[in-house]
């Protein structure tokens, strides 16, 4: 599944590029028996089955040789929400280990033992972890050095400043009897700067007020 769309665009080019890299396990390499089993049924009943905890581990210890210092990352609906400020957080260090759950989930003893630390792309549940950790590589790798090229785009990004981003408009200057703003015309930068500033508190007191409520609250702090 790997890169898959990470080997696309802009974090593609950087992947290509050297800018960030990219090595992936697989944890059926550690699996049990002739059918490399990685799961089983849960304690205690129920449906579905459960990735084994000596399986996970085994895959995981591989995983510490190759790279002994990286924080390792369980995604999973129940961890903590991933937002921009955690995503310049993980940007900022020294790289991850990102471990991918399938089926009910993983035995709770692995993630207990071996330090992890869970981190959920929303409220909402896939397949597989594989996509969550790609969310979350792409979200990272964006904001490394020379891989998305402008760095003026990253400071006026949505989330950045806990505001959503201001309309963008391009040719033609006027579609389907709709016109570009007459103030991004002007030339007046000054004046720009201000109706993008209003359209960023406008569109994020709309789409997101628990944004505005969070800014308030650190302003006041």
């Amino acid at each position: 599944m790997f890169p898959g769309p990470l080997a696309e665009a802009v974090v593609g080019n950087g992947l290509a590029n050297g800018k960030w890299q990219l090595s992936t396990v697989s944890i059926r390499e550690f699996g049990l028996g002739r059918h490399k089993a990685v799961d089983d049924t849960p304690a205690g009943g129920g449906p579905g089955m459960v990735m084994r905890c000596d399986v996970v581990a085994a895959a995981i210890d591989h995983a510490r040789v190759q790279a002994p210092d990286l924080p390792l990352i369980y995604l999973s609906p129940r961890g903590e929400p991933l937002r921009q400020k955690l995503v310049r957080q993980f940007a900022s260090g020294p790289g991850l280990s990102l471990l991918a759950g399938r089926f009910e989930g993983i035995d709770e003893r692995v993630l207990t033992n071996r330090d992890v630390h869970e981190v959920s792309v929303g409220d909402y549940v896939l397949s597989g972890g594989e996509l969550a950790a790609m969310v979350l590589i792409d979200a990272c790798a964006r904001l490394l050095p020379g891989v998305l090229g402008a760095e003026q785009s990253l400071v006026q990004e949505s989330f950045e400043g806990s505001l959503l981003e201001h309309p963008h408009y391009t040719r033609p200057r006027s579609w389907e009897g709709y016109e570009i703003p007459e103030v991004l015309l002007s030339g007046d930068h000054r004046r720009i700067e201000a109706w993008r500033r209003q359209q960023s508190e406008d569109q994020t007191k709309q789409r997101r007020p628990d944004l505005m409520a969070g800014k308030a609250k650190s302003e006041e702090i």
